[in-house]
Parts: structure tokens; sequence; C-alpha cells
């Protein structure tokens, strides 16, 4: 079957792990094994795709919920994340005919407004993006937790989504907590971060109206991951207290988040047969370095230097090279009828 074929090698590449010893080695793969029998034993990046076609049609709304990062040290979030998701909007946007909603707490939007931008897809107030068709919109949390239930459901009763997608995304875990990669409180009088608003109740609206939906995460603490809780916590150091139970109908695990959406992008080019969608390393390099410049610092080293997840840029070009060739040569016409 010849999607699957392409979703393959798109999910190898997303599972490649390159990290330093600090960083636990050897979670990418049972975490992925797990997201591919959750997913019918079928590549997961083809089968998101795949989704998002069958679901999404022109005119309708998508949500991106993206954003980690908090005072003191990436008080406007990180990297990884709001490149992916803009990568991703732009293809919902053009591919799809679809109106992208980013998603965020009010801390996170700069980054996430530069990356959509710098990919060429502007942001605007989601009845202009709505009814104009020109780009996307974005919803920001109240700062005030106790009125995100409400805010939540206000935005299904107003945008009626047809997918929600969670990347690089934190959920609570099984205390109702949100915790970082290494299990460390987000929340709670033990927490040594500050400003952080749980918008979980954006991903349970979606599960409780049965919205198709899609999580892309590295560590497990991830909305989306609560489809292979148990995975996660005998995978991760200190899984039990990171591992997020909130779920979505397909998981992707990928060496950062940023490479999951691009590997869903890739699908969508290739399943509508336009390879041109997927964006070009060239345009990996200005998103990221527009989401840096806007505050969206890397988080292994907390820099504004051009590095996603202790990765150099360049990685994360060459990784955006591979992945449209991908798509293009299994869209090519043979020209040659080669027997060697």
């Amino acid at each position: 079957m010849k999607p699957d074929i392409v979703g393959e090698a798109v999910d190898r590449l997303l599972t490649i792990e390159a990290k330093n010893h600090g960083m636990p080695h050897g979670i990418l793969l049972p975490m992925y094994l797990a997201a591919r029998k959750a997913a019918g034993d079928r590549p997961v990046s083809m089968v998101a795709a795949e989704g998002l076609l069958k679901n999404v049609g022109k005119g309708d709304t998508v949500l991106l919920l993206t954003g980690a990062g908090y005072f003191p040290t990436m008080p406007k979030g990180e990297s990884d994340g709001p490149p992916g998701a803009a990568s991703l909007a732009k293809v919902i946007y053009r591919g799809l005919g679809a109106v992208p909603v980013f998603v965020c707490e009010e801390c996170h939007a700069e980054p996430i407004v530069a990356s959509s931008e710098a990919a060429g897809l502007m942001v605007h107030p989601f009845e202009i993006a709505r009814d104009r068709r020109l780009g996307a919109a974005i919803a920001m949390a109240p700062n005030d937790q106790s009125k995100v239930a409400a805010w939540a459901k206000s935005l299904y009763e107003q945008m009626k989504p047809k997918a929600v997608v969670c990347t690089e995304r934190l959920g609570p875990g099984a205390d109702g907590i949100v915790h970082n990669a290494t299990g460390q409180p987000l929340q709670g009088p033990g927490a040594k971060y500050s400003g952080v608003i749980d918008i979980v109740a954006v991903m349970n609206e979606a599960n409780g109206r049965k919205i198709f939906s899609i999580g892309v995460g590295d560590h497990g603490n991830e909305m989306g991951f609560g489809t292979i809780y148990d995975t996660v916590v005998k995978t991760m150091p200190r899984g039990d207290k990171l591992a997020t139970v909130t779920k979505t109908e397909v998981i992707i695990p990928a060496m950062m988040s940023n490479w999951g959406c691009y590997g869903v992008e890739a699908c969508l080019a290739y399943l509508l047969k336009r390879p041109e969608l997927m964006h070009t390393p060239a345009a990996e390099e200005r998103i990221v370095r527009a989401c840096l410049d806007a505050g969206g610092w890397e988080a292994m080293y907390c820099t504004t230097e051009f590095f996603v997840d202790g990765l150099d840029g360049e990685t994360s070009m060459a990784a955006v090279q591979i992945l449209g060739n991908i798509v293009r040569k299994n869209l090519e016409t043979p020209t040659t009828g080669l027997t060697h």
C-alpha cells in the first residue's frame, strides 16, 4: 500500500534519537511501537494525515494547541512547538482550505505568531480568518485557571472545530498536575516555575465531542500520550509522575515535536499530491529563527542560538529536506526502466 510506504519512511526519520548522555535514551522506539499499535499497526504520521483529510474540509476550523516553557528559564516558551504548529497550520490552510487557530496561553503567543508569519501564514482575528480566508487565527486562554473550562467550551461553540492538534503542549499527570520532562511539577506548592495555565479543558472538550485529534510530543508529558500511558510510565525516568493521562486519537512520538508536525505535513502533501506544500529547508531556518527572536528560546541551553532541543538548526533543515524528498520521489513519474 503506497501511503504506508511513505508513512514508514517518514516515521523512521521522526524517531531517530540524537541526545547527549544527560537525556534519557531508548525511549522513542517503545513509545512509537505502542503508538503504532494504537493506530492499527500503521505508520502514525500517515494515519494522522489521513484523519485530517477525512475530517477537515474547506472552511472548517482546526485547533492547534502548542506552547511549553515558563518563567524563569523560558518565559515565552521554547523553539520546539511553535515552528511545527506553524508549518502544519500552513498545509492545513493551503492544502485543505481550512482555518487553523493556534490555542495557547498569553505568554506563548509572540513566538507562535512570529513562527506562523515567518511561514507565510498571517494571523488575524478569527472572524476575518474564517470569513475572508485570510490565514490563521489565535485564541489565548484566560490568565485565571478557574475561567479556563468555560473559555474552552466557548471555543467549540464559536469555532466548531473539526480536528484538534496538540504539539509540545503539556498535559496533566495522574495527580492532576502538569510536569516537565524530568518530572518536576509546574504547578502547585512544589513548583519552581510560574505563569502556568493548564488548557487541558480544550482537549477534554474534543474527546467529549468525539472530534478527531492528534498529539505530538517527545517525552510523554505532552497531551496525547495518555493514549499510551502505561508505556510512558514504564519507559520514561519518573514516568509515573510526568506521564500525562490526556488522550488523543493518534499520538506521534518524535525526536522533537516540530519534526512530528513536519511528518504529518509531509504525509498530507503526499496524499494531496502537492509536494510544494512541504516547506523548504530555507523556510525552516526562517521560521525557527523568527521563533527564537520572538522569545521562544531553545530548551536545552535556554539560549537564542539556532538550536532546537539540543540539535543545531541545520539538523532540522536537513530533516525537512529529507521529508520533502520522500514526498517528491514517491509522487515522481519514472522516466527510465532501470533493471540493475
